[in-house]
């Protein structure tokens, strides 16, 4: 949460729907003011597509513009099916091999950061390119997943050297 800059106002522990009964849910503000839910699985129990859709009906009736599941287990593939599909209000599926440590910490991660489409307009025209020409990098890496970007975004990665001082790269969001 602090990594993307959201502010946590409150958790609870769900007792409805059914589906979600037991589990945890975190409540946040993100840098715009708007509600984003988590939803903490910690058994270990698949989370399947009826999860999904039990927390996105939560999200539409809390008014939340995203949504983020932390769980301990696996994902069935109906599960990642309607998390991506859902669009409004969007769900996002931590994988449980993610790291459980701020990345960021970490001497050798630099540092990432998603650029504002004025920016990535303005880096595009300085390097005359279209999106697709600028170096990959998978939704799927794990600097990418803590950020919270998502494919059709541009990261601006900041590295230190000792020669040339700090060099900045951009990348190009890719799917998985």
């Amino acid at each position: 949460m602090e990594i993307r800059g959201y502010e946590e106002v409150g958790s609870e522990v769900l007792e409805e729907p059914r589906e979600l009964k037991g589990r945890k849910l975190i409540t946040a503000k993100d840098k715009e003011g708007s509600l984003v839910l988590f939803l903490c699985i910690s058994v270990s129990t698949n989370v399947t597509a009826k999860h999904i859709e039990a927390f996105r009906r939560l999200l539409v009736s809390r008014g939340a513009s995203r949504g983020i599941v932390i769980a301990r287990s696996r994902y069935v593939r109906e599960a990642k099916i309607r998390a991506r599909r859902s669009k409004e209000p969007k769900i996002e599926l931590i994988p449980r091999e993610f790291p459980t440590f701020n990345i960021f910490k970490h001497e050798y991660v630099p540092e990432h950061r998603i650029l504002s489409p004025e920016e990535a307009k303005e880096v595009l025209e300085r390097y005359k390119v279209k999106p697709y020409q600028l170096p990959w990098i998978r939704a799927s890496d794990p600097a990418v997943i803590a950020i919270g970007a998502e494919p059709g975004d541009i990261i601006e990665i900041k590295r230190r050297s000792e020669t040339a001082g700090e060099a900045v790269f951009y990348r190009y969001v890719v799917e998985a």
